[in-house]
């Protein structure tokens, strides 16, 4: 297979290395920033294009959509149109999105959202424990996941990229990319209640705290902290059910389960992998993704998420701002 990388910043990049890893084929690129191409080219050897028609006239199987998010829809669009398989990055702009639903419903290509946490090794550790009722019946959880901005990409001015924008702001954005994996280990969400805030000195007109409770189907409580303002990189997470408690810090790479029975705690090693220079996440669950995104092309199974999930889990951030903007609780519709 041919792939054509839409877009060479930092996720683009993590993809390419992703593809090399899994020897899934030929890479080309397409940004219409010079000094990324030539990175592309100099770190990986890859042919890259400044115009985007061009890149698509070398006839790529798959597009792989690594553009800022208020760009996804665009490319996603013309990938069906043309009737090439692809994947989007993590999403926080809905813009175009149920004209893309409406366009893949006679297609037979496969379409990807990212859902990049349903690969990490702690959330899928997580999601058996609770599936086999290691812990009872779920009662309540808090989450915490929070890094500094200018500690995101540490190689350029964290105030101009995306992230610093309010439409694409960085905290916006992760709480959707928390929220997938969170919504399939527990269900659906009833209700939201929200604040929200520009709390820090970081010079960007974003809002840079986001604290959610969130009422579940199943009667389960959770909160939800994100943040881009932590100095020191967070991922806490503490369940709390009938028969026990499952603690996870990515700190340590350990999921932990006590069991009230035995009054013992149990350990489970569910690292990262390594992370590339600069980083502090591991790679290992972006290539699980891409490797999941090549097997639905090839007929093997099933990718794990569609666009009309990824729409569902938007309108709940949509409605945690609604909650935060109008100080109300936020029922969510079916």
């Amino acid at each position: 297979m041919k792939f054509l990388i839409v877009g060479l910043g930092s996720m683009g990049k993590r993809r390419i290395r992703n593809l090399m890893r899994l020897e899934a084929g030929e890479i080309i690129g397409f940004d219409v920033l010079e000094d990324r191409r030539k990175e592309a080219n100099e770190k990986y050897g890859i042919k890259s294009f400044s115009e985007f028609e061009e890149a698509m006239r070398e006839n790529p199987d798959v597009l792989i959509i690594s553009t800022p998010p208020d760009l996804h829809m665009k490319y996603a669009i013309i990938a069906a149109q043309e009737n090439k398989h692809f994947f989007t990055e993590a999403s926080v702009v809905d813009d175009g999105m149920e004209e893309l639903i409406h366009l893949l419903k006679d297609k037979k290509i496969v379409a990807a959202p990212s859902c990049t946490m349903r690969f990490h090794p702690a959330v899928r550790k997580i999601k058996e424990l609770v599936d086999r009722g290691a812990v009872g019946k779920p009662l309540s959880f808090t989450y915490h996941s929070g890094q500094y901005l200018p500690d995101w990409h540490p190689w350029e001015d964290y105030r101009k990229f995306y992230v610093a924008r309010r439409e694409t702001g960085a905290a916006r954005e992760i709480v959707p990319f928390e929220l997938v994996w969170l919504v399939w280990v527990f269900g659906d969400v009833r209700a939201i209640s929200c604040f929200k805030g520009k709390i820090s000195g970081l010079d960007v007109d974003i809002d840079d705290v986001y604290q959610l409770l969130l009422k579940f189907k199943s009667g389960l409580l959770g909160h939800l902290l994100v943040d881009v303002v932590a100095r020191y990189p967070t991922r806490y997470f503490r369940l709390v059910g009938e028969e026990g408690t499952i603690e996870w810090s990515r700190d340590t790479g350990i999921v932990r389960l006590y069991r009230a029975d035995e009054k013992r705690w149990e350990n489970f090693l569910a690292g990262e992998g390594i992370p590339e220079k600069g980083y502090i996440t591991g790679e290992d669950m972006y290539v699980e993704e891409m490797k999941a995104f090549i097997r639905a092309i090839k007929g093997e199974a099933a990718y794990p998420y569609t666009f009309e999930e990824d729409w569902k889990i938007l309108k709940l951030l949509y409605a945690a701002e609604k909650s935060s903007d109008e100080g109300v609780h936020v029922e969510v519709s079916p």
